[in-house]
């Protein structure tokens, strides 16, 4: 079963060959055998997860219609609320705050008869590259055990990828849901900026996030968008506009359209990614794309763009930890300006609070002019950017991460660490839609990531043209060999 995608699972229950218990049982059974080694989950739902597959399977033996997402166990990154459970964001400043209320993509999952299996772990408030910055827990690439997942998202990646869960939510700020995808040899997707809503979405930087599914093939990322791709009344940020059909077009010849790579950009690419990518590149070719020349050497520009403008928001976003509404308060004040500060200092990490200093930096009286609104303007020159290559092209296509997945411990220097994310920021800064697929392994056999971007709102296409990759290539098929078998 662990082999099976989450839309073949979906099909198994409905056609009565498994029921939506055993499957629950079995996930949960592996679960309990692996995650000891991956450290993906820092909560597992047993009893709720049972209990609503008890439901499930009632519901299908009276006959009554059910969900699109029947019998198909989920995961949350646990900055994501579910309803009367823990969501610590892998900090202590959280670790005792239970949720009072479900995300939007939560309630829309279980109204479509999801199960949710647990929450996943992550960089502390969705800051990190690596997932080294957990407060909580050390998460493993199931690849490589010694090696980081990726992040923000690495234990919904880390999930996927050692089969314990089909299909999870993490959220993407500059890449945490591609990069991780990428280290992990699974399909991460970022939707278009407002395509799915942030309510109940701890806010990291508010014009930047964005909730998206990791999965093995894309057919189930477009199986999960069709439920989740909605407008939402709790969240100004999403646009109007009835869901989009995804499967139906998945199998849509991509022959004729015109794949955009920014050549220029690639200068100073490692050999073993350069290669992957040009193999990624003769694929499309075969499959008749044609490959055109971009420049968005704007980019190179993003990475200061982007931590600017996020640690901007992210201070401002975490202004309302302070120890009095929620969350642990110190116990070591005596004044009200003593819980803010001891419970801050306490509560949270050295990233975190890294990024606070700088965001409050460039937003404070003197800086605002010269940081801030600067990257704002750098900002709309991106998105500009971005549109003239779509005039040339239907769609982009560059490498996920320059490195494959590395070494615990072996990334000190924050500003190498924030060049993970090079290949992926300018899309958030942009708000385009863009999903990682699996597209081959270096010698040491750790995955790489192909990335397809799309213009504003074509997030079906980017989808359509990740499936079209897929089918040419064997690689999302491969699963890390210690934990391809049965327990």
């Amino acid at each position: 079963m662990y082999k099976l995608s989450a839309l073949e699972l979906h099909k198994q229950f409905c056609d009565k060959r498994v029921s939506a218990e055993e499957i629950t049982r079995y996930f949960l059974k592996r679960i309990d055998t692996f995650d000891g080694q991956v450290g993906s989950f820092l909560s597992v739902f047993h009893e709720r997860a049972l209990e609503k597959a008890r439901s499930l399977d009632q519901k299908l033996a009276k006959g009554e219609p059910v969900g699109k997402l029947a019998g198909v166990p989920i995961g949350i990154k646990d900055n994501i609320h579910v309803n009367g459970e823990l969501t610590t964001c892998a900090s202590k400043f959280l670790s005792n705050y239970r949720a009072v209320f479900d995300a939007t993509v939560t309630r829309l999952v279980e109204e479509e008869d999801a199960i949710i299996l647990g929450k996943l772990n992550l960089d502390e408030f969705a800051m990190g590259s690596s997932n080294e910055n957990s407060a909580l827990q050390e998460t493993s690439n199931p690849w490589n055990l010694d090696c980081v997942p990726g992040g923000s998202s690495g234990g919904s990646t880390a999930a996927v990828a050692a089969r314990l869960c089909p299909l999870t939510f993490g959220s993407d700020t500059g890449g945490s849901v591609r990069q991780p995808a990428a280290f992990c040899g699974v399909v991460g997707f970022k939707p278009s900026y407002g395509r799915v809503s942030r309510y109940g979405l701890v806010a990291f930087g508010s014009s930047l996030d964005q909730i998206g599914p990791v999965a093995t093939t894309s057919d189930d990322i477009g199986m999960v968008m069709e439920v989740i791709g909605k407008s939402d009344p709790r969240d100004a940020t999403t646009f109007h506009g009835r869901p989009e059909d995804y499967l139906a077009v998945m199998d849509a010849d991509i022959k004729g359209k015109k794949i955009g790579v920014p050549w220029a950009f690639f200068e100073g690419m490692q050999p073993e990614a350069r290669d992957l990518f040009m193999k990624s590149v003769d694929v499309l070719k075969s499959l008749g794309c044609e490959i055109v020349d971009i420049d968005l050497n704007i980019l190179k520009y993003s990475l200061a763009t982007y931590y600017i403008i996020a640690t901007a928001e992210a201070s401002t976003n975490l202004a309302r930890f302070d120890g009095v509404r929620y969350g642990v308060r110190s116990a070591h004040n005596k004044t009200l300006d003593e819980v803010y500060d001891y419970s801050r200092m306490e509560g949270f990490g050295t990233e975190v609070k890294k990024r606070i200093f700088l965001g409050t930096f460039v937003l404070s009286s003197g800086y605002q002019d010269a940081y801030y609104k600067q990257a704002a303007k750098v900002r709309i020159k991106i998105i500009d950017a971005f549109n003239q290559a779509f005039e040339k092209c239907d769609m982009i296509a560059t490498p996920v991460s320059p490195i494959p997945a590395f070494p615990k411990g072996a990334i000190n220097d924050p500003l190498e660490m924030y060049l993970q994310d090079i290949y992926t920021i300018g899309v958030n800064l942009a708000k385009l839609p863009a999903i990682s697929v699996p597209c081959g392994f270096n010698a040491e056999k750790k995955p790489f990531g192909l990335q397809f971007i799309g213009a504003k709102h074509q997030d079906v296409q980017v989808c359509r043209m990740a499936h079209a990759y897929e089918k040419a290539t064997p690689y999302s098929q491969e699963i890390p060999p210690q934990f391809d078998r049965e327990v």
